[in-house]
């Protein structure tokens, strides 16, 4: 799971409430975080393989969109292998462990360990965060023709670059001035979380506004492509919009259980005693979803990509298949018209119109065939009556 309760639990002199959590049943935590982790790994690269049987979508136009939910998915698998490694360690070598809660020790691995794992997969999952807003942005702006597949590095640099920056920024504040006098107070720790929880917040918080503007700017631009808004127009319509409402109830179910126990253990910080027996439904509620953390943090990559793409099935199709190239022939007005060139007459007009007309349909239809890139739900349906779907 992921949680800056990791990096603050390699302080030897860390606080009460972090180690509750962490002393916990720690072999049945770190158990169910390698199930957890497993299960999703496995799935999502399952999801994510060629099936038999389905020939590729093409786009009428790359989009960066479809390159987001790949970073995503990739993001997760990599945060997922950080936590099974680092519950492996923790399982099959307690005695190194150990010396993580050695305040004078002379053994730097321990904590090392301790520091680089917690922070691979705070880094992982926080790009994770970045990537899933910039799908949100990216949405909006495809769908008022301001993005395309360039844009894509930009994206890159805000990541990353964001991701690495907060990451770094809150394990030296929480570790100045030295690995051994860090946690002394809030002060270190505060700063850490607010690090930790501002990508996530974004993401909840955001994403939904953004997600109903693009909802609404795609159905002006169904309305407006032909002048009436028919049932299958409203039928994509609709499959967008719970498409981004599958993303957000994934987010809201794996990460929820991270905010309600990060209340729960600062209001146990300030209390003078966290065992007190008034506490006690406090302490346990906290227990409660620590545990169900270990279990759906990692269970994020999979249910992604349920909602990105929908069960893609079992069938896996391994074998390496040649790319064709389509190759686009002028035809013989178009040359004709650039080697003699007609006089300005009303059937030329006309003609401009009609050519500016399906120019900007064909690029409304390419950009709502990016937000519903991957959507299989359908696809059978408004195939053959819309032609938003005939570039795929």
């Amino acid at each position: 799971m992921a949680s800056p309760r990791l990096e603050t639990y390699c302080c030897p002199n860390r606080d009460a409430a972090t180690q509750l959590v962490m002393s916990f049943q720690p072999e049945v935590f770190c158990g169910v975080c390698i199930g957890s982790a497993s299960v999703s790994l496995l799935l999502t690269i399952l999801q994510l393989l060629p099936k038999k049987g389905q020939s590729p979508r093409k786009m009428p136009k790359a989009s960066s969109s479809s390159n987001i939910l790949l970073l995503i998915s990739i993001c997760d698998i990599l945060g997922g292998l950080g936590m099974i490694f680092r519950s492996s360690v923790w399982l099959g070598f307690p005695g190194f462990i150990a010396n993580i809660s050695v305040v004078n020790g002379t053994d730097v691995w321990p904590s090392a360990f301790c520091v680089g794992s917690a922070m691979w997969i705070q880094l992982l999952y926080s790009a994770g965060f970045w990537w899933l807003f910039c799908y949100a942005v990216d949405s909006y702006l495809v769908v008022r023709r301001s993005a395309g597949l360039s844009t894509i590095v930009l994206y890159h640099m805000m990541t990353w670059g964001l991701a690495v920056m907060l990451c770094v920024e809150g394990i030296a504040l929480l570790y100045y001035p030295s690995l051994s006098s860090c946690e002394n107070g809030l002060v270190h720790a505060i700063p850490h979380y607010i690090t930790t929880y501002a990508p996530l917040l974004l993401v909840l918080l955001v994403n939904p506004i953004l997600f109903r503007r693009t909802v609404s700017a795609v159905a002006s631009l169904l309305k407006g492509r032909q002048g009436i808004y028919t049932e299958n127009e409203r039928r994509l319509g609709t499959e967008i919009q719970i498409r981004f409402f599958k993303i957000m109830l994934v987010f809201v179910i794996c990460w929820s259980s991270n905010i309600i126990n990060e209340s729960l253990l600062f209001y146990l910080e300030m209390q003078p005693d966290i065992n007190e027996m008034p506490l006690k439904n406090v302490r346990s509620a906290a227990l409660i979803t620590w545990i169900i953390m270990g279990v759906l943090n990692p269970m994020q990559g999979f249910l992604f990509t349920l909602a990105f793409y929908g069960w893609t099935g079992w069938t896996v199709d391994l074998k390496w298949r040649k790319r064709e190239i389509t190759w686009e022939s002028m035809s013989s007005s178009t040359v004709g018209e650039n080697a003699y060139p007609s006089p300005v007459n009303y059937q030329s007009n006309l003609h401009d119109s009609k050519k500016i007309s399906t120019t900007d349909s064909q690029q409304t239809d390419e950009a709502i065939s990016m937000l519903s890139e991957g959507n299989t739900s359908g696809d059978d349906r408004l195939t053959r009556s819309s032609p938003i779907y005939q570039g795929w």
